[in-house]
C-alpha cells in the first residue's frame, strides 16, 4: 500500500493499527506507537511531533529524510533499520537507551535531545552535530567522529584513544569529557 501526503493527528496506534505500507510526504502529530512492530515498514519524507514511539521494532524498516521533534524514542534499535538510504534528524528527543550500532549517521543532526545510555559503537558520525545534547552514559567505541561537533553537548566521555575524532568540535568546558580514561580530577 502506497499513502503520500497524509497527516495523522492524535492517533493512538496502539488500538488503531497502522497499515504495514508505504509512506511518503506523510506527518504523524501527537500520535502513539509504543511498543509496535514497524518491521519492513517504509517510512520517506516523514516528520513526527510529538509521538512516542519507544521500544518501537524496527526490524527493516525503511527511514529515509525522516524528522523527529519533539518525539519519546525510548530502547530503539536503529540498527535493525534498512540501511539504504538511512537519514535521520532528531530535535528535542529523549533517545535513552536507544542503539546506533555501526549505523551510518553521517551528518546527522542530534538537536536539544537526550542521548543518555545510547550506544554509538563502531556508528559513523561523521560530520554530526550534537547540539545541546545530554549524552550521560552515551557509548562511544570505534565511532568514526571526523568533523563530528561536540561543542554544546556535555555529560558524554569519549576515549580518543578508541575512537577517531580528527577535526571534531569540543568546547573547552567539556574538555574533561575526554580525559575520564585517565581518571584525573580537572578544576
Amino acid at each position: 500500500m502506497y499513502i503520500e501526503d497524509q497527516s495523522y493527528n492524535a492517533i493512538d496506534f496502539t488500538s488503531n493499527k497502522l497499515l504495514n505500507g508505504d509512506y511518503n510526504f506523510c506527518k504523524f502529530i501527537n500520535c502513539k506507537f509504543l511498543g509496535l512492530d514497524l518491521s519492513d515498514f517504509h517510512f520517506s519524507d516523514c516528520e513526527f511531533f510529538d509521538c512516542d514511539l519507544s521500544l518501537v521494532k524496527l526490524l527493516n524498516t525503511f527511514l529515509s529524510d525522516i524528522k523527529f521533534v519533539n518525539c519519546k524514542m525510548l530502547g530503539l534499535y536503529f540498527e535493525d533499520c534498512n540501511n539504504f538510504n538511512f537519514n535521520v534528524q532528531f530535535e528535542d528527543c529523549i533517545l535513552d537507551e536507544s542503539s546506533f550500532y555501526k549505523v551510518n549517521l553521517k551528518d546527522t543532526k542530534f538537536i536539544n535531545s537526550k542521548v543518555r545510555e545510547t550506544d554509538f559503537s563502531e556508528a559513523i558520525l561523521t560530520g554530526s552535530l550534537f547540539d545541546n545534547c545530554d549524552l550521560s552514559g552515551a557509548k562511544f567505541e570505534k565511532t568514526e567522529l571526523v568533523k563530528s561537533d561536540f561543542r554544546s553537548a556535555y555529560n558524554f566521555s569519549i576515549d580518543p584513544n578508541s575512537n577517531n575524532i580528527k577535526k571534531a568540535k569540543f568546547s573547552k568546558l567539556e574538555l574533561s569529557g575526554l580525559l575520564d580514561i585517565y581518571d584525573i580530577t580537572i578544576e
